[in-house]
Order: C-alpha cells, then structure tokens, then sequence
C-alpha cells in the first residue's frame, strides 16, 4: 500500500513535470495574443475585454516583480480574481477558436505519450506488472490514446459550443470511447492480425464485445467530462495560434515523424503476417524491414498484445 501511494505521487510529480516542461518549451517557441487579436477582429462581451485588461496589468506587474527582486504578493481573493480571469480568457478562446492540422499534431503526439505513461503507471500500480504498452514502432507512443483525444476534442468543441449539460458531455464521451475502442480493436486483428486487449477473455465483468467493456465506458466518460472541461481548454490555450516560423516548422517535422511512424508500423506488421504465412520478401525494402524488425523484435516490443501466428506474454 505504502509504496503504490508512492508510486502515484511520483507518477503525479511526472505528469506535473511534463506539463510544465512542455508549457515552458512552447513559451519559447513563441505564442501570439490569440484573444487580443479575437478582441480586434470581432465583438466580444465586457467581461471578456475586462479580464484581459486584468491579465495585462497582473503580468506587467509579474514581471517588474521578477526584474526588481521582488516577488509579486497576491492576497487569497486577488490570487482568485486572476484565475477567473484567466478562465474567462481561456474559455472565450476556445468557444471561438479554429483548430488546425498545427494542434492535432500537438495534441496527438502529447496524449499519445501521457496516455502510455499513464497506462503503464496504472498496470504497475493495480497489478504490478511492468512491460512496454507501446503502440509505435518508434518512441514511447500509444496512438489509441492520441485519436482518442481529438475525437474527444472534436466532440468536446461541438458540445461547448451548443451549451451541452454536463451529463450529456458524460455520455457522449461514453459513446465516443466506446466506439474508438471496438474500432480500433476490429482494425488491429482484422488487418495486423493483433490483439492488444480482449475483455472477455480477461473476464472483465460487463463485456459487451471483445474491445467494448461497460467499466470502461464509464472511464471514457469521466475521461471526456474532464477533458472538454478541464483539460482541453487550457491545453488549447497553452498552444495557441503558430505566429513564428520555428513553431511552423518544428510542429511540420513533428507531423512528419509522426507519419512515418505510424507508416513503419503499419509495415511491419504486415511484414510479421507475410512471415508467418511463409511469404517471402518482395524486394530490398521488405528484407531490410524482416532483418531489423523480426519476429523476435516485434514480440519484445508489443509486449501486451497477441500477435496472430506469433509468441506473446500477455493479452
């Protein structure tokens, strides 16, 4: 027990860390002023433009505290005043703003990583099993997690903008998660000949299909609730808008690393059945793919799933 609750402290430290250490490089890549522009270009309610007024004075004077030594001393209702204010800010962005191949890739990329992290965190903690989850031939990804956060984004944005109450949200996400499962899982042992999760073979109470669990269909929905509220808003706005060139190119080199290995997969996985069906390789491609990522390769790093014809250690 002891050790479990330290083991979500660190996990909770990681998550904390990471977060700051990608708001901190996306800072230094540059951000525009997404809600001045917004308050330029159309008309917005007072209460907005009044708490981006009490944002720019709050961090001018942030910053003459930190060139002058002096830390900025807020009292408890100040300290209150300026989250809502920021919430007001963050909001109204969202509600209005456009998203873009430039945050799916974001998105993408950090919620297939913190999903892994996460998922490997639990499956340590819950029954001490320690194994790669990875979904990626390259990287520390798991791209479940990635599509499932821009459906839920996209579901969350339609549902902010049609005013959706919060039990609504739950259940949409619900049906969000669960569909993104059966699909996803259909996809895999259908066309990669993979099993990464099997619900009713786990014996998993409220199996509705081998990738569709009730349990777990409430976990989407939490998950979903907490995004489009919680989550999602300030993640959008943390991202912002691309003003600079070097944000431009490093998210286009990020999407191209991303295509290519999603790609590498999808090939060796189609490589591990030709094998396994006794097919030979078709060209020099195909032989480097089989001699760099075997059988033995693909087993090692797909630890959790069944691959058809193929050794596993864990469904």
């Amino acid at each position: 027990m002891f050790w479990s609750l330290v083991s979500l402290v660190v996990i909770g430290l990681l998550i904390r860390f990471i977060f700051w250490l990608v708001k901190s490089f996306f800072a230094w890549l540059g951000r525009g002023k997404p809600v001045q522009r917004a308050i330029d270009n159309r008309a917005v309610s007072d209460d907005v433009v009044d708490a981006v007024d009490q944002l720019i004075i709050y961090r001018a004077a942030r910053k003459i505290g930190k060139d002058t030594r002096k830390p900025l001393r807020l009292t408890g209702q100040q300290v209150r005043q300026i989250q809502k204010a920021e919430a007001i800010v963050r909001n109204d962005y969202v509600d209005h703003m456009h998203i873009t191949w430039y945050h799916v890739v974001i998105i993408f990329l950090i919620c297939s990583f913190l999903g892994l992290a996460l998922e490997e965190g639990w499956m340590f903690i819950s029954v001490g099993l320690t194994q790669g989850r990875y979904g990626l031939v390259w990287g520390p990804f798991s791209p479940l997690y990635g599509f499932g956060a821009l459906l839920l984004t996209a579901a969350g944005m339609f549902m902010r903008r049609k005013h959706a109450k919060w039990w609504q949200i739950f259940l949409i996400s619900m049906v969000v998660g669960g569909l993104l499962e059966q699909l996803t899982g259909w996809t895999m042992e259908t066309f990669m000949g993979a099993v990464s999760w099997d619900y009713i073979a786990g014996g998993v109470p409220g199996a509705i299909t081998k990738w569709v669990a009730v349990p777990f269909l409430f976990f989407w929905g939490f998950l979903g609730l907490a995004w489009t509220e919680i989550v999602m808003p300030w993640l959008l706005y943390t991202i912002g808008e691309p003003t600079t060139k070097r944000q431009v190119t490093f998210v286009a080199l990020l999407a191209v690393y991303l295509a290519a290995d999603i790609s590498m997969t999808l090939v060796c996985f189609n490589r591990r059945a030709a094998r396994d069906a006794g097919i030979p390789p078709k060209n020099a491609f195909e032989e480097w793919v089989d001699e760099h990522y075997s059988n033995e390769f693909m087993s090692s790093r797909f630890e959790n799933m069944v691959i058809e014809g193929g050794t596993s250690t864990t469904a």
